[in-house]
């Protein structure tokens, strides 16, 4: 059974630079710790997927679920790989929390045919206002 994946918005990053700065400070160990309230129903499912990053509308990164491991204040961890995979911007919408993903709803990953030939975020952004895309 293919496993289960997470999206998440990367809360207060505007680039993906930003985020990825953001990953390999916070990293320890080769691994990134990211906090959250609510315990997965499906959390045996997701070992194995990926934490799909949202920033501006767009999935644009991921990182493998690695565990869940308990915290003292009585929230979650969801711990994944240090490594962090670019992906060509796929729309999504913003969302609270976490969502589930499914594995043939989750983006292609980078190095496919054409995928160099993606258009730039902000060019992408405004074809899409337009309604051209």
């Amino acid at each position: 059974m293919p496993p289960l994946h997470l999206t998440k918005v990367a809360v207060g990053c505007a680039k993906v630079e930003t985020f990825a700065r953001r990953v390999e400070t916070r990293a320890q160990g080769g691994e990134l710790r990211v906090p959250t309230r609510m315990r997965p129903k499906r959390q045996a499912e997701l070992i194995g997927g990926y934490l799909h990053w949202i920033i501006k509308h767009r999935i644009v990164a991921r990182q493998t679920i690695l565990r869940f491991d308990d915290r003292k204040d009585g929230r979650l961890d969801i711990v994944c790989s240090e490594a962090l995979e670019i992906l060509p911007p796929t729309h999504r919408r913003a969302h609270q929390g976490w969502r589930y993903l499914t594995d043939e709803d989750a983006p292609a990953a980078g190095g496919e045919a054409g995928s160099g030939d993606a258009l730039p975020p902000h060019m992408q952004r405004e074809l899409e206002a337009l309604m051209l895309l």
